[in-house]
């Protein structure tokens, strides 16, 4: 288990995802990957609802911070189909091998478990290939790290994921990351397209993933400082309802949810539970 005292966490990360980018290019090149793409369907669209709270649902089966998180698991597949059961916008899963025993194989099985449930690959990313890669394993959507990426970068690897009809989550952790990619994002246009499809999402991580400690209260903090118009996502120390609750009154609109739903006895309900908070209920 990485401790914060030893080392950088997000650095080590994208030290070791620039490796697995090289060596999945030496195995299938940038011209085979585009050609393999060209046979893939429309990936299922995000829409969030109307009114209330949604949830993008992770699978997650290793946390670095606390550990095996899969131990009781039937397999992704089920766990996924919970989350689906419970009404989940979307479904995250994890596909970082080294530190949460992700692979793309997961995100392959479960991206084809519902046709209109998306999928996004939730991983340290930093190359428009490894976007590219997502989308041939099923993903509909991607998740993108600000800190881990200069803006013309972020830029290059948003293009990519919107000529492919994916959907981004744009993280960011401080006013730096927003200064860097709230303009990129605005240079977009509206998130959501007239199809109601989203097209991107601002996320804001409670969890320092340079140290790995989660302050919850960095939701509020931050919230003043994030743009109106885009939808916010609050990601990483959300266990209960009380907290989704507190999240909406603060103007977040989904909630990515991992440790919480994988370690829930019944996680479907445990969905339904966080995505009635926008309705000031709880199931």
């Amino acid at each position: 288990m990485i401790r914060a005292a030893d080392s950088d966490f997000l650095q080590a990360m994208a030290v070791s995802s620039r490796a697995r980018d090289e060596l999945a290019r030496s195995e299938l090149s940038d011209a085979q990957q585009k050609s393999q793409l060209l046979c893939l369907g429309p990936p299922a669209k995000l829409v969030l609802g109307p009114s209330g709270f949604d949830v993008i649902a992770e699978l997650k089966k290793r946390s670095p911070a606390e550990g095996e998180l899969d131990g009781t698991l039937e397999s992704p597949e089920v766990q996924a189909g919970h989350y689906i059961a419970g009404g989940a916008a979307a479904l995250s899963v994890l596909t970082e091998p080294s530190q949460f025993n992700g692979d793309l194989e997961d995100l392959h099985a479960i991206a084809a478990l519902d046709s209109t449930v998306p999928a996004m690959r939730k991983d340290f990313l930093v190359s428009r290939y490894q976007v590219r890669e997502a989308r041939l394993a099923g993903a509909s959507g991607v998740l993108l790290i600000a800190a881990m990426l200069e803006a013309d970068q972020l830029k290059a690897m948003l293009d990519t994921a919107f000529e492919l009809n994916m959907f981004a989550l744009v993280e960011a952790f401080d006013q730096a990351d927003l200064d860097k990619c709230v303009p990129v994002l605005e240079g977009y246009g509206s998130a959501i397209a007239k199809d109601g499809r989203c097209r991107y999402l601002l996320g804001v991580n409670c969890r320092n993933l340079r140290t790995l400690q989660v302050e919850f209260d960095h939701f509020a903090r931050m919230a003043s400082h994030l743009p109106q118009g885009m939808p916010w996502v609050a990601e990483s120390g959300v266990h209960s309802v009380e907290q989704a609750n507190d999240l909406v009154a603060l103007g977040y609109r989904v909630a990515l949810v991992g440790t919480a739903l994988m370690r829930s006895g019944d996680p479907a309900h445990t969905v339904a539970q966080f995505r009635a908070a926008g309705e000031g209920t709880c199931l």
